[in-house]
């Protein structure tokens, strides 16, 4: 065989069906998955998905679908050895020599494969096992339960120095694959090989395929040199090519799971068993570039958890950094900090879902995650250090490979400094410098001081500054839809209230799902890719698609499912938020979004519901774009193109009332007469 499986299985994880498709399709991002029109045959309607979390293609039109090498092959009429060097060659990676030794070579991985799962075996058992009681001890203390254990294959390696040789000599395995393997210890100065791993829990380290590759073994005695002991590189374990959990995670983040990456083992149990399936974990080592290319496969935005001392501060940074230069359009990571002493497992605890929700809510973005540590704890009273920290910027940014991604981080980081140095009475509110020119605050996420623009219907909002003529700045959008103002009137109920309050639309979204449940089984990718803007939305969709996920979808009554949905909202600490949303709704004609509107009417409302929220928010994005265009080049093109978006933005306000128009499936006028 030519090329090994595991080369053909390296190719296809290097490259996207997306991008190796998308050479001949113009692809549009539908959800999780990419749409466009068929390369088959000629069609007007997308017909044609690809979804990279699968790897591969489906054609509706002519029933086609595949992988990356079936695509090559059908698209360019190429046998399958020309299909891989092709993509080999796309991909950067070297074709494997043609030697009589390939086949022996893939024989001799897959013996491995066989070896690994012995040794799961024998620490699984032992665990089990009377000589397992420490071990077990040790993992009750941790709240390890013992379906957790099954879950996770935990084991134990018992303390003797040949245990583990011992049973897998007597499966008829030769010293030499175990040491190949990595369970011994073996060396020209070591006269007989012993067991790497002993009186250590033992945690299992899959593949992407679920097959044993490596194993994480922690200590049970305080005096040993490492605390934790990880398998060396092998030809099965590269450990900067793989993450703990990554199966497992993988399927939970393309059903809609958040991924989230901690930094241990422990701290993955633990998140799993609180409920967020797709966590992972690095393997001993800080965050690699292949890691961070296998998590921006599962996940547009994968959320990195540290710990809040100073080194998970660090860690962070040392992250951002990493992930700065491979930037791609909708590929980024958001950070979140856990409270300072305490790690996942602990917080888990303490606090259970709701603890982990409200500091992974609270996640901040790649860019405030930068700026924040530029300009942490520095002075910047004279120009000389104000030039120094924009000429770092300036460096930081022009690290970013990606040309569009590079131009945003710059004209966001350039909108922060500007406002950093604006005069006290026009600063935009991302933080203030006190007398001796220091920075308090920082990022986007920072408390602001606030004035508000005149509302419109349907939430818009014209600019009330200095201005005038409704038209904003180039960073009008990036502040929010609020001005700096007074301390009294940014103190005041009435502004407090109106930073606090969820939109109407998103509040009729997440009402319609909690009184329809049985919405979710055809939206729930829908559901999860929708734009969000109060991030309490963001906290009680991930609740709502968590209770779903547990039990909604065995009952068949519409009634019996909305109120477990309620129940388990309440019991789960969203009780208020559920009265957030009641109060964002402020008026009682959307019958669609109530529980007792039939089928017909609560779809209709949903798709109106979606499409206008969509819509709005699309407009949104080129309403900042014109604004820019005009902060750069104040045309009457510009300015026509500003006018214009405004307008399509006022003719929403009509149409979104339509959806008070249905009900007549379920009665409503009937009932009103």
């Amino acid at each position: 065989m030519r090329f090994t499986p595991q080369f053909l299985e390296d190719l296809r994880a290097r490259l996207p069906v997306s991008e190796v498709v998308g050479k001949r399709v113009k692809l549009k991002r539908a959800g999780r998955e990419w749409k466009g029109l068929s390369p088959f045959q000629q069609e007007k309607t997308p017909s044609f998905t690809v979804n990279d979390q699968k790897q591969f293609y489906h054609d509706f039109s002519t029933g086609k679908h595949g992988n990356i090498f079936d695509f090559v092959m059908e698209t360019e009429g190429v046998s399958f050895p020309e299909a891989v060097e092709r993509l080999a060659s796309m991909a950067g990676m070297a074709l494997p020599a043609v030697t009589p030794d390939a086949a022996r070579h893939e024989q001799r991985r897959r013996t491995l494969y066989d070896v690994m799962e012995l040794a799961a075996k024998f620490f699984a058992d032992t665990l089990a096992s009377r000589h397992g009681a420490k071990a077990r001890g040790y993992l009750a203390d941790r709240a390890i339960s013992p379906a957790t254990q099954v879950q996770f294959r935990l084991g134990y390696a018992p303390g003797e120095r040949f245990a583990l040789k011992e049973y897998l000599g007597a499966q008829g395995i030769p010293v030499e694959d175990m040491v190949e393997a990595g369970l011994l210890i073996a060396g020209d100065d070591i006269p007989v090989p012993y067991d790497r791993f002993r009186d250590r829990v033992m945690f299992p380290i899959a593949d992407l395929r679920n097959r044993i590759i490596a194993f994480g073994g922690r200590a049970l005695e305080k005096d040993v040199a490492a605390k934790y002991l990880n398998s060396p590189e092998t030809p099965l374990f590269h450990k900067g090519d793989n993450l703990y959990n990554l199966s497992p995670a993988r399927q939970a983040a393309h059903d809609g799971a958040p991924l989230v990456v901690v930094e241990g083992y422990v701290d993955v149990i633990a998140m799993v068993t609180a409920g967020f399936a797709a966590s992972v974990a690095p393997l001993g080592t800080a965050l690699t570039e292949n890691q961070l290319a296998l998590l921006w496969k599962m996940a547009d935005e994968p959320i990195l958890c540290f710990d809040g001392d100073r080194a998970g501060q660090k860690a962070a940074w040392r992250a951002a950094d990493l992930a700065l230069p491979h930037l791609k359009p909708g590929k980024s990571l958001r950070f979140a900090l856990l409270p300072e002493g305490q790690d996942p497992d602990d917080l888990a605890r303490s606090g259970g879902r709701g603890a982990i929700e409200e500091v992974i809510g609270a996640a901040r973005g790649l860019a405030a995650m930068v700026w924040s540590r530029e300009i942490e704890g520095g002075s910047y009273a004279t120009p000389e250090r104000r030039a120094a920290l924009e000429a770092r910027i300036g460096e930081l940014t022009n690290g970013i490979r990606d040309e569009v991604v590079r131009r945003y981080y710059r004209q966001d980081l350039t909108e922060r400094l500007q406002r950093m140095f604006a005069p006290e009475g026009a600063r935009g509110g991302y933080g203030q410098r006190n007398y001796h020119g220091n920075y308090r605050g920082g990022g986007a996420e920072s408390p602001r001081r606030f004035t508000p623009r005149t509302a419109g219907a349907g939430g818009r909002f014209a600019s009330a500054g200095p201005r005038g003529q409704g038209i904003t700045g180039p960073s009008a959008l990036a502040r929010g839809p609020y001005q700096a103002a007074s301390p009294q009137l940014a103190l005041s109920p009435i502004m407090r209230g109106q930073r606090s309050a969820i939109s109407r639309r998103e509040a009729l979204i997440l009402q319609s799902l909690i009184n329809h449940p049985w919405l979710l089984h055809d939206h729930l990718e829908e559901v999860a890719a929708l734009e969000l803007a109060h991030p309490e939305s963001h906290k009680l969709r991930a609740g709502i698609i968590a209770a779903f996920a547990h039990d909604h979808h065995h009952s068949q009554d519409v009634s019996e499912q909305s109120e477990k949905m309620r129940a388990d909202l309440e019991a789960g600490g969203f009780s208020q938020i559920l009265q957030r949303v009641e109060r964002g709704i402020t008026t009682s004609a959307v019958w669609g979004a109530q529980a007792r509107a039939a089928r017909e009417d609560v779809l209709s409302t949903w798709h109106q519901l979606v499409s206008l929220h969509r819509q709005w928010h699309s407009l949104l994005r080129e309403l900042k774009d014109a604004e820019l265009a005009l902060g750069e080049d104040a045309s009457e093109a510009n300015m026509a193109w500003l006018r214009d978006v405004k307008d399509r933005l006022a003719a929403m306000d009509g149409t979104e009332a339509l959806i008070e128009g249905f009900g007549e499936s379920s009665g409503r006028f009937q009932r009103s007469v």
